[in-house]
């Protein structure tokens, strides 16, 4: 072995004197990375001469290769790496031999540990310079030189890449200047937050990949074979009115003298170019703050379109090279509060967990979901849909990861729903599991229907037709209702919502929360009798 390191030491003393351009890591791969650690073998792949053989090493480890034909048409070789435990630092090399001649390439400050791709629009695009207290959280970048960083750049392809077309942000130690970058760049605040929430509790290195656009739809994260599954296509004729709708608000922008940029909304443009690059990277999990932008385009796909975007995106990593778990821990935030210029974002937050009102369930399985109706930030400079706690996303968040990505025993979100039932005298009685210590407040947050023929429960605006059903009481596991509304049309309540509203509440003062302060999600159920 002695011999082999030795022998290895000369080859790559020689080979640094004789760099070619056509031998390299792929963009990605690069000094100050994160490898995914065992059981998962972390995936190495890269550029080189047709038919040269290829030697990587970690440390001691060797790995033979040769350099073929990629599907992109460029020589690529690739490796994997034998399951490695959690530490380093490592240096990882790779020499090319081709007819004699000698090329070198070397990696150092390599750690091995869990790597999450954090992606969505513009929420998870938003930096760590734009959140509350932003100084004194940049200030405790410097503790955790252990979580490294990396930002892919907006880019757009119309057919899939192998590899990245360009990087925002080189693999990266934390620091006041690399996590707080320019607005809108680096890095994703809730991406941050929640590796720094993650690493405090199982003290691992943590590699977050960010690729992130704002603005952007869906379907635009979205491969062709995911859009089929919702009846999708690459191009609709409702991407036609999405433009529309879109040059309408850049029109009224220039009239108001402030700058406005057109995102990428086609179908399947980001998925080519930020998320497709990065399947040949071993991962341990997604984060994904997204939403807001199918408001306006496809809402009523999305109960379909986003569990078929998560479906697709565990395949394809798994499929890669069979080493991405094909069931890969998958987390997102559940939209937060808007104004009522934007009336179908309590749908879409319904719509988030495939209909069915919590995570995970028999559609979205080994999923986790953040709560964030109750987290309004009205005066945000950045507008009301773009809220600057992220600090209490990231923490609900983290909860979630615990739960399903590392089985430890944490309450991973607010109380979910059981039944709702009439009472002989017209009330009626929710109950929650009795796991639920509830604690409970009147924010207004119920609302019941009378007649199931004249209330829409998708209908997302204030109706006549649906009626506040007032909190009387609770215990630890139930909530009783009045119903008077109904009663006073002489009808029994048939329908229940639950903080339907785009704006439910004030800051951490919906109606209902768990004991360690976890709020519940919307919902809407039949009212049945006791």
């Amino acid at each position: 072995m002695q011999l082999l390191v030795l022998y290895v030491s000369l080859i790559l003393h020689i080979a640094a004197f004789c760099s070619g351009d056509d031998f390299a890591f792929a963009s990605y791969f690069q000094n100050n990375m994160v490898l995914q650690r065992e059981p998962q073998r972390a995936v190495i792949w890269g550029y080189g001469t047709v038919g040269a053989s290829v030697m990587v090493s970690l440390d001691s480890d060797i790995y033979m290769t040769t350099v073929t034909t990629g599907p992109n048409g460029k020589g690529m070789w690739v490796v994997k790496l034998e399951p490695q435990p959690v530490g380093g630092p490592r240096v990882l090399s790779a020499v090319q031999n081709a007819d004699e001649i000698f090329n070198a390439v070397i990696l150092e400050n390599i750690l091995f540990g869990d790597v999450w791709v954090c992606s969505g629009q513009s929420n998870m695009q938003f930096t760590m310079s734009q959140v509350f207290n932003a100084s004194a959280e940049l200030e405790l970048t410097s503790n955790y030189p252990d979580i490294r960083i990396f930002t892919v750049a907006e880019t757009e392809s119309e057919t899939s890449m192998y590899d990245l077309m360009s990087i925002e942000e080189n693999w990266s130690i934390p620091s006041k200047e690399t996590v707080g970058g320019p607005v809108w760049k680096y890095f994703s605040a809730v991406c941050w937050l929640f590796g720094r929430h993650l690493y405090d509790e199982i003290q691992i290195p943590i590699g977050l990949v960010a690729s992130t656009w704002g603005g952007t739809p869906v379907e635009s994260w979205s491969s062709n074979r995911a859009l089929q599954k919702c009846g999708l296509n690459a191009y609709d004729t409702e991407y036609e009115k999405l433009m529309e709708y879109l040059k309408q608000k850049e029109h009224q922008m220039l009239k108001e003298n402030k700058k406005f940029k057109i995102n990428p909304n086609e179908n399947s443009v980001l998925w080519n170019a930020m998320i497709h690059p990065l399947l040949n990277m071993t991962i341990k999990g997604a984060i994904w703050y997204q939403g807001e932008q199918n408001a306006i385009y496809h809402p009523d796909k999305y109960a379909c379109s986003f569990p078929a975007m998560i479906t697709d995106w565990r395949r394809s990593w798994y499929e890669s090279h069979q080493e991405t778990d094909s069931e890969f821990p998958f987390g997102f935030v559940q939209l937060a509060p808007v104004n009522e210029d934007h009336a179908l974002f309590a749908n879409i937050r319904w719509h988030q967990t495939a209909d069915i009102g919590y995570v995970p369930n028999s559609i979205m399985q080994n999923t986790f979901m953040a709560v964030a109706i109750d987290l309004p930030d009205d005066d945000s400079p950045y507008g009301m849909v773009h809220p600057r706690d992220k600090e209490d996303v990231a923490k609900r968040l983290v909860l979630g990861a615990f739960n399903v990505s590392y089985g430890l025993e944490y309450n991973p979100q607010g109380p979910i729903i059981l039944s709702a039932a009439r009472t002989a005298d017209g009330e009626i009685v929710v109950t929650y599991p009795q796991d639920q210590k509830l604690q409970v407040q009147e924010a207004g947050n119920f609302e019941i229907c009378c007649d199931t023929n004249k209330c829409d429960p998708m209908d997302p605006k204030p109706s006549p037709k649906w009626y506040w059903a007032p909190i009387l009481s609770h215990t630890q596991h139930t909530i009783t209702l009045s119903s008077k509304g109904c009663e006073m049309i002489k009808a029994k309540p048939q329908i229940l919502r639950y903080a339907w509203g785009q704006r439910p509440c004030d800051f951490k003062s919906c109606s209902v929360y768990n004991d360690i302060g976890l709020p519940a999600p919307p919902f809407v159920m039949e009212v049945k009798d006791l």
